[in-house]
């Protein structure tokens, strides 16, 4: 068994908590990542947003496969915790805004050059 205990999940903000956190998000394909101490192994983790509350704490949302199972789940630790590890980081500034360039929307489909045949090859069947 590891002397390394398995990181708390934190609660989400309420009210009750006074001012909401700053969050800040990355690019899709430019996260950074945790490794997260899950079930014996380290587990990768890209951060989904990181959560700056007023009192200094910090709690990063992370999207992680927990049992090795590839089932990825939605988790929100508070940081530091010896369950939880720096993978990478980003190259990319951290946002605060709702930038829609910034989510990873789908790829587009490559461009492809028109047919100089109005119908195509395909429908004269040459």
């Amino acid at each position: 068994m590891s002397a390394i205990p398995e990181p708390q999940p934190a609660r989400p903000w309420r009210h009750e908590d006074g001012p909401p956190p700053r969050v800040s998000t990355w690019p899709h394909g430019d996260r950074p990542a945790l490794r997260v101490w899950s079930a014996g192994r380290w587990r990768y983790a890209p951060v989904a947003a990181r959560h700056d509350y007023p009192d200094g704490t910090v709690r990063y949302q992370v999207d992680v496969d927990l049992h090795g199972t590839t089932s990825v789940t939605s988790a929100t630790y508070e940081w530091p915790q010896p369950g939880l590890r720096v993978s990478h980081g980003s190259s990319s500034a951290p946002s605060r805004t709702a930038d829609e360039e910034r989510q990873g929307n789908m790829p587009h489909a490559p461009r492809r050059r028109p047919s100089e045949d109005p119908q195509g090859a395909a429908a004269t069947g040459t």
